[in-house]
């Protein structure tokens, strides 16, 4: 981790309780400028709790959220406010609506209207695929397609940090290829900071910094994702064999 970065956000301390049952246990995880971290553990370990927690949809039992160093209490609207995008799990695309319909939803806070034409068509050039289909029903779009739609739509605020929520899901292996080429291409060209909870650790790995490797709700392991992958950490966690 590159130390000279301004700390952009982090957990501390947080838990997270749903019925009496642990979610999160006084995990503490960290996001810098620039920096792209992975979330992996097993199902039920706490990972997309984390991005919950984050953006105000997993009230805090315990802990602290805290945005360049200040706590702050996450509720949706203002976490968007301050920058942050979330990019749940399932495509959740406006399906009835167009593609630049839903980029507009997107931009939803932004009331220059040449701002935001500004916006859609930044947006678009990134997402060839995107603008030549941009009249066209969301829901008449491929899985991929939808989910770079979800992802563009999280742009639209020109956020500082990307919260992404399993971005394969579902994909054949070739659209994940793709998927993971514009996480980079995000990351490296709009300098956005992004934390993504995945399952397909391989394409995970290949484009994130640092990783937080999570158990029942703890922290177990973290580290630059290259010493991840060689540690054989991650073999014990999905195999039980921690």
């Amino acid at each position: 981790m590159n130390t000279d970065k301004e700390k952009l956000l982090q957990l501390k301390g947080v838990s997270v309780q749903y019925g009496g049952v642990h979610a999160l246990d006084t995990v503490s995880v960290s996001l810098d400028e620039g920096e792209v971290v992975a979330l992996m553990g097993p199902n039920g370990a706490g990972k997309s709790t984390i991005l919950k927690a984050i953006f105000g949809l997993a009230p805090l039992h315990t802990g602290r959220v805290l945005w360049y160093e200040r706590p702050f209490t996450p509720v949706p609207h203002e976490v968007v406010r301050n920058g942050i995008a979330f990019v749940p799990q399932g495509r959740r695309v406006f399906t009835t609506l167009s593609v630049e319909e839903n980029l507009e939803i997107g931009g939803y806070g932004i009331r220059d209207e040449k701002e935001l034409k500004k916006r859609i068509e930044s947006v678009m050039d990134m997402f060839p695929a995107l603008k030549q289909k941009r009249k066209t029903l969301s829901g008449t779009l491929s899985g991929g397609q939808q989910q770079m739609l979800a992802i563009a739509r999280g742009l639209m605020i020109d956020p500082k940090v990307l919260l992404l929520d399993e971005p394969s899901l579902g994909l054949a292996p070739k659209v994940v290829k793709e998927v993971f080429k514009k996480i980079a291409e995000i990351n490296k060209n709009r300098k956005t900071a992004i934390m993504i909870v995945e399952h397909n650790i391989q394409s995970l790995l290949s484009v994130a910094h640092r990783g937080y490797v999570l158990d029942k709700g703890r922290i177990v392991a973290e580290d630059e994702a290259e010493k991840l992958t060689s540690s054989g950490i991650l073999e014990r966690v999905f195999t039980g064999r921690l």
